[in-house]
């Protein structure tokens, strides 16, 4: 989703963009641990810094398990968007492909 950004930038500045998205990216496998252990009380959500969501899977416990279930098919998509966010953020931030 980001190609439109990242196809201007010199190979160092790639460089400084993946190790900046190594420290910061989501994990879906982190989030499924997440989900399968704490889905409940929407320990997921937070770690993916949906916090509203998360407070209320939090006080719902889950929407009594059934937002729980719900979310195992779209919290994936909502891990890739976030890190899609992430990588404009670090572009944005670092000023990256604006010295030309």
């Amino acid at each position: 989703m980001n190609e439109i950004f990242k196809q201007d930038l010199t190979q160092k500045e790639l460089m400084i963009l993946n190790g900046e998205m190594d420290k910061k990216r989501k994990s879906k496998g982190a989030a499924v641990a997440f989900w399968f252990f704490f889905g409940g009380i929407g320990g997921h959500r937070y770690y993916m810094g949906d916090i509203g969501y998360a407070l209320g899977m939090t006080f719902t416990l889950g929407g009594l398990g059934i937002w729980t279930l719900i979310d195992i098919f779209l919290f994936p998509k909502r891990v890739d968007h976030i890190n899609d966010q992430i990588e404009r953020d670090i572009i944005n931030n670092l000023g990256l492909g604006r010295n030309k």
